[in-house]
């Protein structure tokens, strides 16, 4: 975990830390041409961190805030992180009616300086 200050002088939290890797992945998305359309969703006790478009494709994003890189992304998302992620991203598409393509991508923030990685097609309907 990032090992950040606040002005209090307490250490930030974990949600703190994600809150603002999530902040970092949407502002990076908009600037790549992505249209945020929902952050946080929820179904049932599932989280989508970011959903947005681009084109003609929707893209369930997870995003995960690390201190540094030690697990590679495939380890960063267990079998039952992608189920959650499948079921919630279909569910939206669902409910909204949509027909458009579904990707699954992660986006890694790193560091202090906050480096963007992001792995398109990240979860595959085949792998789980």
């Amino acid at each position: 975990m990032l090992q950040l200050i606040k002005k209090t002088g307490s250490k930030v939290t974990k949600q703190h830390i994600g809150k603002i890797g999530e902040d970092r992945a949407v502002v990076y998305l908009q600037a790549c041409g992505y249209t945020v359309l929902e952050r946080n969703w929820h179904l049932g006790h599932k989280e989508v961190d970011i959903i947005c478009e681009i084109e003609d494709t929707i893209v369930i994003v997870e995003v995960k805030t690390r201190g540094e890189v030690n697990d590679r992304p495939s380890e960063l998302l267990d079998y039952k992180k992608k189920q959650n992620l499948l079921q919630a991203g279909s569910a939206y598409v669902r409910m909204n009616k949509l027909k458009k393509e579904v990707r699954f991508d992660l986006i890694l923030v790193t560091g202090r300086n906050y480096k963007i990685e992001h792995i398109q097609e990240a979860i595959h309907t085949f792998d789980v």
